[in-house]
């Protein structure tokens, strides 16, 4: 059973989303006030969080950005905050979704379980290790290894193969790598992408047979098995 953190002040969403949740059969904890949450996040094992933003005591933003300094668990911004700045600021920090209020709960579930499905297969420990199947990533450092073997890539090869292997079995495009990594669209720029995943898939040597391109969309990798 999936366990999901709800940080929320108003105690009415707050309850009206725990009832939900636990109906679709995930075991849910709560907490009020950001500093409550980061308290239970510590404590529990957690598979999902849903964050507010305008929490008392310590922000959504703030509890995202220590949450992010020791863990890749999936975090949910739900907020009355609409705004398109508001959102982006919260990708920035790497949240995976955003739900504005008021909340469709419909909608609310499917986004719970797509993002879950992205981490289908992905261990992520308490030293900060991402793996699939014999790759390591070591989240922070930039430092990859397959086995004991520490592979040299470079910033951009590593958040490439990062995003690669959050993403299992979706394919992703070379304007959605330049969206999400390098922020930007620019003309001519895919080609820079193309040679990324070239040297990536060349210094992971066997590991890099992972990386499937579908020829005129993009790269993936399966879900490990």
């Amino acid at each position: 059973m999936k366990k999901i953190l709800i940080i929320e002040d108003d105690l009415d969403i707050q309850e009206l989303i725990q009832f939900f949740l636990e109906d679709q059969g995930y075991e849910v904890i709560t907490a009020s006030d950001g500093i409550d949450g980061i308290a239970v996040f510590l404590k529990e094992q957690i598979d999902l969080i849903l964050l507010d933003i305008l929490l008392p005591k310590m922000d959504g933003y703030a509890v995202c950005e220590l949450i992010r300094k020791e863990s890749e668990v999936p975090i949910i911004m739900i907020s009355a905050l609409g705004r398109e700045e508001d959102q982006i600021k919260g990708f920035e920090m790497q949240i995976d979704d955003y739900i504005p209020k008021p909340i469709s709960l419909p909608i609310m579930i499917k986004k719970i379980e797509a993002v879950l499905r992205r981490y289908e297969g992905v261990d992520i420990t308490k030293d900060h290790e991402l793996k699939y199947r014999e790759i390591i990533l070591i989240v922070g450092n930039y430092q990859v290894k397959i086995g004991k073997k520490l592979i040299d890539l470079t910033q951009k090869e590593y958040e490439i193969l990062k995003e690669l292997i959050e993403n299992q079995g979706c394919v992703i495009t070379r304007e959605s790598f330049l969206n999400r990594l390098w922020k930007y669209e620019f003309e001519g720029e895919e080609r820079a992408v193309d040679n990324h995943i070239k040297n990536l898939r060349r210094k992971l040597g066997k590991a890099g047979d992972y990386i499937k391109t579908v020829r005129g969309v993009g790269d993936r990798i399966d879900k490990a098995n």
